[in-house]
């Protein structure tokens, strides 16, 4: 069992990485949001950290990368959109993982987190820009989410092997 400080300074040290993920990569969508990896982030924080510590961490990474990359419009959107893919991805991930392996679980919350992203940012842009304009971003988030899955189910098999995650 990890001590309080040990969650937090994960959870710091993902929020962080989450940021950097995210404006690593940062292709513009046609409807003023935009491409990036920093889901794969998000879900490692859902899988790596308890429901509260993974929300924040995912929730404030995300959201800092929106500020610092000018679109901080998103951010307070993103702020709860992303918090709650890392608490579905570990509420699912726990549920299904009973059930069947950890790939077809991991994979399972995966893809219900980013349906979750998906619909969050279609709803949020509907409201700014209009319902039938925002459709032309769900290609985009769904190609994000998907490269994102790929990229968080790799890293999670890494951190599998190491002795320090109970996972």
């Amino acid at each position: 069992m990890k001590t309080t400080t040990q969650k937090t300074v994960l959870a710091s040290m993902l929020a962080a990485l989450c940021c950097v993920a995210t404006m690593l990569i940062k292709i513009p969508s046609p409807l003023k949001g935009y491409f990036n990896i920093g889901d794969s982030i998000v879900l490692l924080s859902g899988w790596l950290l308890s429901p509260f510590y993974g929300f924040f961490s995912a929730a404030i990474g995300s959201a800092l990368a929106d500020v610092f990359s000018g679109y901080a419009l998103y951010a307070p959107v993103t702020f709860a959109v992303k918090g709650f893919m890392a608490v579905l991805a570990f509420l699912t991930f726990k549920a299904l993982n009973k059930k069947t392996n950890r790939v077809v679980s991991r994979i399972t919350s995966g893809l219900l987190s980013e349906i979750l992203m998906v619909s969050g940012y279609y709803i949020f842009e509907g409201f700014l820009y209009g319902f039938t304009p925002s459709l032309v971003n769900i290609p985009v988030n769904a190609l994000q989410g998907a490269v994102s899955l790929v990229i968080a189910v790799f890293l999670i098999k890494v951190f599998e092997k190491t002795n320090y995650f109970d996972i």
